[in-house]
Protein backbone atom coordinates (compact mmCIF):
# COMPACT_ATOMS: atom_id res chain seq x y z
CA UNK A 1 0.00 0.00 0.00
CA UNK A 2 1.50 3.40 -0.71
CA UNK A 3 0.68 6.22 1.57
CA UNK A 4 1.58 9.54 2.18
CA UNK A 5 2.68 11.18 5.21
CA UNK A 6 4.77 13.91 6.64
CA UNK A 7 7.92 12.48 8.38
CA UNK A 8 10.91 14.21 10.26
CA UNK A 9 14.48 12.71 9.75
CA UNK A 10 16.09 11.04 12.65
CA UNK A 11 18.96 9.04 11.16
CA UNK A 12 20.56 7.62 8.41
CA UNK A 13 23.14 5.31 7.48
CA UNK A 14 24.45 3.61 4.22
CA UNK A 15 23.29 1.05 3.19
CA UNK A 16 24.66 0.41 -0.64
CA UNK A 17 26.89 3.07 -3.19
CA UNK A 18 23.68 4.16 -4.25
CA UNK A 19 21.22 3.66 -1.01
CA UNK A 20 20.57 4.39 2.72
CA UNK A 21 18.09 3.07 5.31
CA UNK A 22 16.59 6.31 7.38
CA UNK A 23 14.94 6.46 10.38
CA UNK A 24 12.12 8.12 9.89
CA UNK A 25 9.47 9.38 12.45
CA UNK A 26 5.95 9.70 10.50
CA UNK A 27 2.92 11.15 11.21
CA UNK A 28 1.18 7.95 10.45
CA UNK A 29 2.93 5.15 11.12
CA UNK A 30 5.06 6.04 13.69
CA UNK A 31 8.61 5.69 14.19
CA UNK A 32 10.08 3.40 10.77
CA UNK A 33 12.91 2.43 8.63
CA UNK A 34 12.86 3.05 5.02
CA UNK A 35 15.35 2.28 2.57
CA UNK A 36 15.54 5.29 0.23
CA UNK A 37 17.42 4.61 -3.26
CA UNK A 38 19.59 6.74 -5.66
CA UNK A 39 20.34 8.98 -2.75
CA UNK A 40 24.32 8.95 -2.51
CA UNK A 41 26.63 9.36 -5.72
CA UNK A 42 26.99 11.91 -8.74
CA UNK A 43 23.95 14.11 -8.39
CA UNK A 44 22.47 13.13 -5.84
CA UNK A 45 23.62 15.82 -3.04
CA UNK A 46 20.11 17.60 -2.81
CA UNK A 47 18.17 14.60 -2.18
CA UNK A 48 20.98 13.84 0.63
CA UNK A 49 21.00 17.26 1.94
CA UNK A 50 17.49 16.83 2.67
CA UNK A 51 18.22 13.52 4.59
CA UNK A 52 19.77 15.76 7.54
CA UNK A 53 18.73 15.85 11.17
CA UNK A 54 15.32 17.19 12.05
CA UNK A 55 14.71 18.28 8.62
CA UNK A 56 10.68 17.87 8.17
CA UNK A 57 9.44 15.62 4.77
CA UNK A 58 6.93 14.91 2.71
CA UNK A 59 6.77 11.47 1.96
CA UNK A 60 5.45 9.30 -0.57
CA UNK A 61 6.03 5.87 1.39
CA UNK A 62 5.39 1.99 1.05
CA UNK A 63 3.55 0.54 3.86
CA UNK A 64 3.28 -3.44 4.65
CA UNK A 65 2.56 -4.68 7.96
CA UNK A 66 5.25 -6.77 10.05
CA UNK A 67 8.32 -5.12 7.79
CA UNK A 68 11.16 -4.25 9.47
CA UNK A 69 12.31 -2.08 6.74
CA UNK A 70 9.72 -0.23 4.22
CA UNK A 71 10.47 1.68 1.08
CA UNK A 72 10.15 5.08 0.07
CA UNK A 73 9.38 5.75 -3.08
CA UNK A 74 8.88 9.58 -3.12
CA UNK A 75 10.14 12.09 -0.69
CA UNK A 76 10.56 16.19 -0.97
CA UNK A 77 11.12 19.41 1.85
CA UNK A 78 7.33 19.84 3.17
CA UNK A 79 9.21 22.80 5.60
CA UNK A 80 12.22 24.30 4.33
CA UNK A 81 14.59 25.08 7.51
CA UNK A 82 16.18 28.63 7.15
CA UNK A 83 18.69 28.68 9.86
CA UNK A 84 19.16 25.36 11.54
CA UNK A 85 21.71 23.48 8.32
CA UNK A 86 23.67 26.94 8.54
CA UNK A 87 23.95 27.54 12.59
CA UNK A 88 26.82 25.87 14.06
CA UNK A 89 24.65 26.34 17.35
CA UNK A 90 21.70 24.53 16.09
CA UNK A 91 23.02 22.67 13.76
CA UNK A 92 24.66 20.72 17.08
CA UNK A 93 21.43 21.07 18.57
CA UNK A 94 19.48 19.19 16.01
CA UNK A 95 22.23 16.69 15.84
CA UNK A 96 21.49 16.14 19.68
CA UNK A 97 17.64 16.63 19.27
CA UNK A 98 17.62 13.68 16.76
CA UNK A 99 19.82 11.26 18.93
CA UNK A 100 17.53 11.65 21.69
CA UNK A 101 14.45 10.94 19.84
CA UNK A 102 16.46 7.93 18.48
CA UNK A 103 17.10 6.58 21.57
CA UNK A 104 13.45 7.42 23.35
CA UNK A 105 11.24 6.71 20.75
CA UNK A 106 10.67 3.26 19.74
CA UNK A 107 6.67 3.09 18.97
CA UNK A 108 5.86 1.92 15.39
CA UNK A 109 2.48 3.46 15.80
CA UNK A 110 0.87 6.85 15.37
CA UNK A 111 0.45 9.56 17.91
CA UNK A 112 -0.59 12.58 16.03
CA UNK A 113 0.14 14.73 19.42
CA UNK A 114 3.85 13.83 20.16
CA UNK A 115 4.63 14.41 15.91
CA UNK A 116 2.91 18.00 16.01
CA UNK A 117 4.79 18.40 19.34
CA UNK A 118 8.24 17.86 17.52
CA UNK A 119 6.81 19.10 14.41
CA UNK A 120 6.35 22.43 15.90
CA UNK A 121 9.39 22.26 18.22
CA UNK A 122 11.44 21.76 15.23
CA UNK A 123 10.16 25.00 13.86
CA UNK A 124 10.60 27.14 16.75
CA UNK A 125 14.32 26.21 16.79
CA UNK A 126 14.66 27.11 13.05
CA UNK A 127 13.30 31.19 14.02
CA UNK A 128 14.59 31.39 17.68
CA UNK A 129 17.11 34.22 17.67
CA UNK A 130 17.53 34.72 21.50
CA UNK A 131 17.69 31.86 24.33
CA UNK A 132 18.92 28.82 21.80
CA UNK A 133 21.14 27.95 24.58
CA UNK A 134 18.21 27.34 26.76
CA UNK A 135 16.47 25.45 23.90
CA UNK A 136 17.19 21.37 24.51
CA UNK A 137 16.39 21.90 28.16
CA UNK A 138 13.04 23.21 27.50
CA UNK A 139 12.34 20.77 24.56
CA UNK A 140 13.79 17.50 27.06
CA UNK A 141 11.59 18.91 29.66
CA UNK A 142 8.13 18.63 27.24
CA UNK A 143 9.38 15.67 25.36
CA UNK A 144 8.89 14.03 28.82
CA UNK A 145 5.34 14.60 28.65
CA UNK A 146 4.65 12.72 25.41
CA UNK A 147 7.25 9.83 26.50
CA UNK A 148 5.20 9.38 30.11
CA UNK A 149 7.50 10.83 32.65
CA UNK A 150 7.07 13.99 33.01
CA UNK A 151 8.48 15.67 36.60
CA UNK A 152 6.16 16.60 39.45
CA UNK A 153 6.27 20.30 39.26
CA UNK A 154 6.20 20.73 42.94
CA UNK A 155 9.10 22.89 43.96
CA UNK A 156 9.52 24.97 46.78
CA UNK A 157 11.90 25.70 49.64
CA UNK A 158 11.34 22.66 51.57
CA UNK A 159 10.84 20.73 48.55
CA UNK A 160 14.40 21.74 46.83
CA UNK A 161 15.55 18.51 45.87
CA UNK A 162 14.84 16.25 43.06
CA UNK A 163 14.46 12.51 42.94
CA UNK A 164 15.48 11.45 39.49
CA UNK A 165 13.83 7.81 40.05
CA UNK A 166 10.42 9.04 41.26
CA UNK A 167 9.88 12.33 39.00
CA UNK A 168 9.39 14.58 42.20
CA UNK A 169 11.17 16.96 44.10
CA UNK A 170 11.52 16.05 47.64
CA UNK A 171 12.82 17.78 51.20
CA UNK A 172 16.17 15.38 51.72
CA UNK A 173 18.17 13.54 49.97
CA UNK A 174 17.14 10.18 49.34
CA UNK A 175 18.55 6.87 50.19
CA UNK A 176 20.05 6.35 46.53
CA UNK A 177 22.22 8.04 44.25
CA UNK A 178 19.84 9.71 41.86
CA UNK A 179 19.22 12.88 42.68
CA UNK A 180 19.99 16.56 41.99
CA UNK A 181 21.25 18.60 44.43
CA UNK A 182 19.45 21.75 45.70
CA UNK A 183 21.32 24.28 43.65
CA UNK A 184 20.93 22.13 40.06
CA UNK A 185 17.35 21.73 41.25
CA UNK A 186 16.61 25.06 41.70
CA UNK A 187 17.71 25.48 37.78
CA UNK A 188 15.81 22.11 36.55
CA UNK A 189 12.51 24.21 38.58
CA UNK A 190 13.24 26.94 36.04
CA UNK A 191 14.25 24.99 33.27
CA UNK A 192 10.24 23.76 33.47
CA UNK A 193 8.95 26.98 33.27
CA UNK A 194 10.61 27.84 30.16
CA UNK A 195 8.31 28.57 26.59
CA UNK A 196 8.93 30.46 23.31
CA UNK A 197 8.53 33.29 24.81
CA UNK A 198 10.62 33.34 27.82
CA UNK A 199 13.55 31.00 26.87
CA UNK A 200 15.89 33.78 27.07
CA UNK A 201 15.04 34.40 30.41
CA UNK A 202 16.98 31.29 32.11
CA UNK A 203 20.62 32.49 32.49
CA UNK A 204 23.12 30.45 34.26
CA UNK A 205 26.76 29.89 33.81
CA UNK A 206 27.53 27.28 30.43
CA UNK A 207 29.38 25.08 32.99
CA UNK A 208 26.36 24.50 35.24
CA UNK A 209 23.94 24.65 32.59
CA UNK A 210 25.82 21.32 31.46
CA UNK A 211 25.78 19.56 34.74
CA UNK A 212 21.98 20.25 34.00
CA UNK A 213 21.80 18.76 30.79
CA UNK A 214 23.69 15.97 32.02
CA UNK A 215 20.99 15.56 34.98
CA UNK A 216 17.87 15.69 32.47
CA UNK A 217 19.63 12.92 31.07
CA UNK A 218 20.36 10.42 33.64
CA UNK A 219 16.77 10.74 34.20
CA UNK A 220 16.17 9.98 30.41
CA UNK A 221 18.58 7.08 31.29
CA UNK A 222 16.89 5.64 34.62
CA UNK A 223 13.36 5.98 32.88
CA UNK A 224 13.87 4.36 29.48
CA UNK A 225 15.30 0.75 29.40
CA UNK A 226 18.81 0.73 27.06
CA UNK A 227 18.34 4.41 26.68
CA UNK A 228 22.65 4.50 27.04
CA UNK A 229 25.27 6.87 26.23
CA UNK A 230 24.76 10.51 23.99
CA UNK A 231 27.81 10.79 21.79
CA UNK A 232 26.32 14.60 20.64
CA UNK A 233 26.96 15.52 24.48
CA UNK A 234 30.37 15.93 23.46
CA UNK A 235 29.60 18.30 20.77
CA UNK A 236 27.68 20.31 22.56
CA UNK A 237 29.76 21.10 25.23
CA UNK A 238 32.47 21.97 22.70
CA UNK A 239 29.92 24.09 21.13
CA UNK A 240 28.24 25.58 23.90
CA UNK A 241 32.09 26.45 26.20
Amino acid sequence: MLSKTKGIVIHHIKYSESSVIATIYTEEFGRRSYIINRVRGRGTVQKTNILQPLFILEMDAYYRPNRDIQRLKEFRSLVPLTSIPYDVVKSSLALFIAEVLFKSIREEESNKDLFEFLFHSIQLLDITKTGVFNFHLMFLLQLTRYLGFYPERNYTRENSIFDLQNGTFISSVPFHPNYVNADLSKGLDRAMQLNSKNLHELTMPSEKRYRLLEKIIEYYQIHISGFGKLNSMQVLKEVFH
